[in-house]
């Protein structure tokens, strides 16, 4: 058994949290495993001028983390999992998905409690595609500008009256101690989340047995299960960030309950499904729901996406 273990990590006050607690709870569960952290700065983090959506994608945010994993500089790497990209590099496997957070949306606003108070004209910051459509569906005399940098900073652009209220991830929020901030939670039904919003993903190499031994413990079922229904309708429409996706499942029983939605950007035009299907088999059940999002013009919206701007 290690009795050393190197976790590698952005550097953002919400990334060193999430590999803190992933290390407590390692500590906690192995006598004697020595656990440190390798914080480290990502391409994602550095492009703040662009959206993800120009820059590159998710990768961003684990291209280098997974070099200091092939390299040997640290055994594991603590992911957001909304930020993993659908698919990863053959080497490399995620050994556990952590217990869910909060998975839902959350209105922050110094002067509004509820995105139904906004006047016409205000201006809402969010770093997502996803989220912009369904404002714009539900709220088009809105306008939603770009919002990049990490929580904290988002938060000061907000103080400082860049914006009128800003949509963030509630799990960030809570797990920082900033859940005061928070107006109002969006129900999935008016703002679905993002695939694997609110988890934690851990990756490592998938020849280190030792290492998935070791983390195995930190996944939770329940979460898995859902994370992995969530990430297939992603995988199954070519997911990246360019694409305004939403996919939330829930665990009832054996049974999960899925639902998805395809956007154009500016909320015109949505196509939404939802399915259920055994636990036993997420990806079944993504496929699903996938093929039913095309059956509703899901593949029609993709491709105006796909065309470039005149």
């Amino acid at each position: 058994m290690k009795n050393r273990l190197v976790i590698c990590t952005r550097r953002s006050r919400l990334a060193l949290w999430q590999a803190e607690h992933v290390k407590s709870r390692l500590e906690a569960l192995h006598a004697g495993l020595e656990v440190e952290l390798l914080p480290m700065s990502t391409r994602g983090d550095e492009l703040l001028e662009a959206t993800l959506a120009t820059a590159g994608g998710k990768g961003l945010f684990v291209r280098e983390l997974e070099t200091a994993l092939a390299d040997g500089r640290a055994d594991i790497a603590v992911h957001s999992m909304k930020d993993v990209p659908v698919e990863l590099p053959p080497e490399f496997t995620l050994a556990a998905i952590t217990e869910r957070e909060d998975p839902r949306d959350a209105f922050v606003s110094n002067r509004y409690a509820s995105m139904a108070e906004l006047p016409a004209g205000a201006v809402v910051g969010t770093s997502s595609l996803r989220r912009q459509a369904q404002i714009l569906e539900r709220y088009p005399a809105l306008e939603v500008r770009p919002l990049r940098g990490n929580l904290e900073t988002r938060l000061v652009k907000l103080d400082r009256g860049d914006y009128t209220a800003v949509v963030l991830a509630a799990a960030g929020l809570k797990r920082l101690g900033l859940a005061g901030r928070v107006r109002s939670l969006l129900d999935p039904a008016t703002s679905l989340p993002a695939a694997g919003q609110g988890a934690l993903g851990i990756e490592c190499l998938a020849a280190r047995e030792e290492v998935l031994a070791l983390v195995a413990p930190l996944g939770d079922a329940a979460t898995s299960a859902c994370v992995r229904a969530e990430r297939a309708v992603n995988r199954a429409l070519g997911g990246n960030c360019a694409i305004p996706l939403g996919a939330f499942a829930e665990l009832g029983g054996t049974t999960l309950r899925l639902r998805a939605l395809v956007a154009s950007t500016d909320g015109r035009r949505i196509a939404r499904a939802e399915g259920e299907g055994d636990a036993s088999n997420p990806e079944r059940l993504g496929d699903q729901v996938a093929r039913l999002l095309r059956e509703r013009g899901a593949d029609e919206i993709l491709a105006t996406l796909a065309q470039p701007a005149a």
